[in-house]
């Protein structure tokens, strides 16, 4: 399900030679994603050399994934519906989150945390 990037599959010197840097994020309207970030195009830090494989991103939609952000035909963002907070991401929110301005996925799992607390 978890692919090395096409440009990296022949790189023998991994040195700085990952995706790496800023990278726009297309978020689908009615998601998780888009109710966490309040609009449909994010800007997100990226450090790595793999990526969903897209000849898996057909079954796992079949098995109820979602994914809810895109940048071109690489997957961002996937989260399970039926999940009280399952996002995932391929990119870092870690390195956007701040003390006193922390990352929308981490309000989002405190949020989803307090809530199954209020249950028990």
């Amino acid at each position: 399900m978890i692919a090395i990037l096409p440009e990296q599959e022949n790189v023998k010197n991994l040195g700085g030679t990952m995706r790496l840097g800023n990278y726009p994020v297309s978020i689908k309207k009615g998601t998780l994603a888009e109710k966490l970030y309040g609009c449909n195009e994010i800007i997100e830090r990226h450090r790595h050399r793999y990526e969903v494989d897209p000849g898996s991103i057909g079954t796992l939609e079949t098995a109820g994934v979602v994914f809810s952000g895109t940048w071109g035909d690489r997957m961002e963002i996937l989260e399970v519906p039926e999940h009280p907070f399952f996002f995932a991401s391929q990119f870092h929110p870690e390195f956007r989150s701040r003390p006193t301005r922390p990352s929308p996925p981490f309000l989002g799992f405190v949020e989803a945390c307090r809530k199954k607390n209020k249950k028990i």
